[in-house]
Parts: structure tokens; C-alpha cells; sequence
């Protein structure tokens, strides 16, 4: 039985989305290739990593949202499960922590997106790897692409998130095909033995590694951001969410591996690895094209990322506006489109100033780390409630699933999983503040990341603190004499 809050907004959002656009919106929300690149970097040991990650906190998210959505249906998905569940205060926690994360999180991602881009044109592009210009501009050409397409409507936006999914699902094929030539013509490149598969939990980089690729398999929540613009979502959801799940297990894992066999790890670049690697491998097959091909569809697919987060994280402010914690024109729908537009702009003009204060003072590569470290933490946040609110509403709505033929999920089962996800995602917001290796300054990196996130948290309270000032005050002055 589903069970819908009170305060949930009524709106007139337009329900446009079936299943395989949920499923290309998952792909293009949750793959980034990038991440092949920073698992490849520790070695084989990674491939046990990822099959960590996915049985600790993928597979504990994918139960708890679809759990939540059928219990708690409606826009704003992890705002309202989080309120259901624990109350006004820590719904909006939840879903201010996961919407300023991706003030952080699409620099980074724009970025990595500019770096790709110039392998297209080979070595002559890449001279402007360094070139902040270049990266802001680029960064910001995408981001407000991506803002005023969804301003027109998702109906025209998911088009964009599907071309990134598809083009996704042809990087990692192209890929695997050239891992696959790889170990037939020349051997593989990265030694593979148990001793190397086993990850090394005594170094502190290990569990880095660790809280990345749980961040790496976080973005199923956000699909459901979008629940009151989803066809018939008791039946796509589920559907949408299983397929998405093997989809995405399966390009991580494969994606690693042929990025093993076909390049050293020693030898693997944090942004350009995926591209680098088929450059390689196609100039000793005699087919250069392939580095190219790789990442003009890598940054094809980063842009399609780009483009799913900016309408998904869009939402949450705008249905926190129509519950007027944040100011209540975020809670405008435009009057042609039917998009909650002043919140897209609002989240267009605050990324655009953080990306230029992260490329103000900072290499690109060190805007990048800080950047994913402090989304670690800010979008980790958010999970604690879901994987938590799980076990709390299945408990509290036991007493409705009594009597139906449909068995309620053994409660003891649910808080293994919930507190499994929990304990994951715990783990991964603690090693997201330890300095990366030969950082010259982990004082300064501590406080950059751990100072960022307070101020951005506290910035949300202060909100929540006015608006409930205001409500007592106007409640007060209502009921007097």
C-alpha cells in the first residue's frame, strides 16, 4: 500500500517518461566511464572492489528505492521517503545535502567531459588540457545546453539523456572489443593472479578506491526524483530499475578488465584513461581511429550524465520550494513548459560560480579530486536516510501488509540490507576526506573538503531555520486575539 504525505506537492508536471527511457536515464545518470579509469588505476585488485561495491551498497540502494517509491510515490523521491520516515527536519536535510552535492558534482563531471573532448582532435587539441579557458568554457557551453533544454521540457531533454546513454553503452561495447583484440594479438598488459585480486585493505588508498566506486554505483535514487513524471510508475520503476541494474553491473566490471588487458595500470590517466587505452591498442592494430571514436562517444555520453543530473537534482529544489522551506519561487512551474524553471536557472547560476572559483586557484587536476571528494561526502549524505528509511517505513506500514497475499520482506532481512547500505556508505563519506597520495598539502585538502561541505549544510539550515521562524510566526499571529 502506498503511502502518500500530505504535504506532498500536487503540480502539473507532465508524465513523459516509460521504461527504457528510465532505464538510458539510469545509464547515462550512473556510468560514467571515468570511474573505469580511477578503479583500473589500483590493478586487478579493483575487480574485487567492484563486486564489493555491488553487493554492499548497489544492490541495498536498488532494494530500498524501489521499496520506497512504491511506499512513498510522488516528485521529490528521496526528499519525501526522508520525511516520511523520520520527519520535516531530515527530509529536507536529505534533499538539500543531495542537491548542493551536485554543485560539486557537475564541475567535475564538465570537466572530465572537457578533458575527453580534446582527444578527439589528438595531440594538437590536447595542448589545451591546461587551458582554464578552455575548460570553462567548455564546462559552461554544456551546462547551459543542458539547463535551457530542460527548461523546454523533458519531453525534449530526455533526448539528450538517451543519446548519452546509448552512446555509453557503445563506448563500453567498443571497449570490450578492444580488450578482447588485445589479449588475441598481444597478450594482456595487466598481470592477473589471486594475490594481485586481492585488494590491500592495510593502505588508506584502498578504502579511497573503495568510497569511489560506491560513488560510482550511486544515481538509481535519481531517476525517482522524476516520480510524478513517470508513466505508470508501479510497473516501469521495477522493470526499468532491473534491467538498469545489470546493464551497469556489467559495464563497470567488463569496462575495468578490458581497460587492464589493454594498458598497464601504472600507465592509465585518471581523465583520459578510457580514451588513452583504445588510442593505444588501435595504433598496434593499425585502426587509430579508435581513440578518437572512444572519445568523441565518451564525451558524448559525459554530456548526456550532465544533462540527466541537471533535470533530476532540478526537482529537489523545486518541490522543496513548493513546501516553502527554500524561497517559493523555486516552486514555479514555467507557464508554457510545465518546468520548474527558476529552479534550473538558480542551479545553472550557482554551478557556473563554483566552477570558476574551483578553476581560479587550482590546477585542473586538483580541481577535479577536490571536487569528486567533496560530492563523496554531500551525496553519501542523503543515502544514510534511504538506506535507513527502508527498514523504519516497511516496519511502520507491517500492520497495513497484514492479511494481504502479498508476504511483507522478513523485517529482520530489511535492516540487514538497510544497515549493510548503511554501514557501506558510512565507510565511503569517512575515506572521502582522506588526502590523496603525494598531496603536498592534506591540511589545506582536508579543510577544503570538510570546510566546504559544513558551510553548504549550514547555508541549508539557516534556509530551514527562517522558513520555520516564519511559518511559527504567521501560525502565531494567525490564532491571536
Amino acid at each position: 500500500m502506498a503511502e502518500t504525505p500530505a504535504t506532498a506537492p500536487a503540480t502539473t508536471l507532465r508524465r513523459v517518461l516509460g521504461t527504457w527511457d528510465l532505464v538510458l536515464f539510469n545509464i547515462a545518470a550512473i556510468v560514467a566511464l571515468r570511474w573505469l579509469s580511477a578503479a583500473a588505476l589500483v590493478g586487478p585488485s579493483s575487480m574485487v572492489l567492484w563486486l564489493l561495491g555491488l553487493m554492499g551498497f548497489f544492490l541495498p540502494l536498488a532494494l530500498a528505492v524501489l521499496e520506497l517509491s512504491s511506499r512513498v510515490p510522488g516528485e521529490g523521491g528521496l526528499y519525501l521517503w526522508s520525511k516520511a520516515a523520520f520527519g520535516d527536519l531530515h527530509g529536507f536535510v536529505a534533499g538539500w545535502t543531495y542537491w548542493v552535492s551536485n554543485l560539486a558534482y557537475f564541475p567535475s563531471m564538465l570537466l572530465f567531459g572537457a578533458g575527453v573532448f580534446l582527444r578527439i582532435g589528438g595531440p594538437s587539441w590536447m595542448a589545451h588540457a591546461n587551458d582554464g579557458r578552455y575548460n570553462l568554457v567548455y564546462s559552461l557551453l554544456v551546462l547551459w545546453a543542458a539547463t535551457l533544454l530542460s527548461i523546454l521540457g523533458l519531453r525534449r531533454a530526455k533526448w539528450l539523456q538517451n543519446i548519452g546513454g546509448i552512446a555509453t553503452w557503445l563506448a563500453g561495447a567498443l571497449i570490450l572489443v578492444a580488450g578482447l583484440v588485445a589479449v588475441y594479438r598481444f597478450g594482456p598488459a595487466t598481470r592477473f593472479t589471486v594475490s594481485d585480486a586481492i585488494p590491500d585493505f592495510r593502505k588508506l588508498a584502498t578504502f579511497s578506491t573503495f568510497a569511489t566506486i560506491a560513488l560510482a554505483f550511486q544515481g538509481l535514487e535519481l531517476g525517482l526524483i522524476l516520480g510524478g513524471e513517470i508513466r505508470d510508475p508501479q510497473r516501469q520503476i521495477p522493470r526499468a530499475t532491473l534491467i538498469s541494474c545489470v546493464a551497469i553491473a556489467a559495464i563497470y566490471i567488463a569496462g575495468t578488465a578490458s581497460l587492464l588487458v589493454a594498458l598497464p595500470a601504472s600507465t592509465i590517466d585518471v581523465i583520459g584513461g578510457i580514451p588513452q587505452a583504445l588510442a593505444a591498442v588501435g595504433e598496434r592494430i593499425g585502426l587509430p581511429i579508435f581513440g578518437p571514436l572512444t572519445a568523441a562517444l565518451v564525451t558524448l555520453g559525459s554530456i548526456g550524465t550532465v544533462a540527466a543530473w541537471v533535470t533530476g537534482t532540478a526537482r529537489l529544489p523545486f518541490v522543496v520550494g513548493v513546501d516553502r522551506y527554500l524561497p517559493a519561487a523555486l516552486g514555479r512551474l514555467h507557464p508554457r513548459y510545465d518546468t520548474p524553471h527558476v529552479a534550473l536557472i538558480t542551479q545553472g547560476v550557482l554551478t557556473s560560480l563554483i566552477l570558476m572559483a574551483a578553476l581560479s586557484g587550482s590546477t585542473i587536476h586538483e580541481a577535479y579530486i577536490i571536487l569528486i571528494d567533496m560530492t563523496a561526502i554531500m551525496s553519501l549524505l542523503p543515502l544514510l536516510y534511504i538506506m535507513l528509511a527502508f527498514p523504519v517505513l516497511r516496519r511502520r506500514a507491517a500492520g497495513f501488509d497484514k492479511g494481504t497475499k502479498r508476504a511483507p520482506v522478513g523485517m529482520i532481512g530489511c535492516w540487514v540490507i538497510g544497515l549493510t547500505g548503511f554501514a557501506v556508505t558510512s565507510l565511503a563519506i569517512a575515506t572521502s576526506t582522506i588526502p590523496p597520495e603525494g598531496d603536498d598539502h592534506p591540511q589545506l585538502f582536508l579543510l577544503k573538503v570538510m570546510g566546504g561541505s559544513v558551510l553548504l549544510i549550514g547555508i541549508g539550515l539557516a534556509f530551514y531555520r527562517h522558513a520555520r521562524r516564519r511559518d511559527d510566526y504567521r501560525m502565531t499571529k494567525s490564532t491571536s486575539p
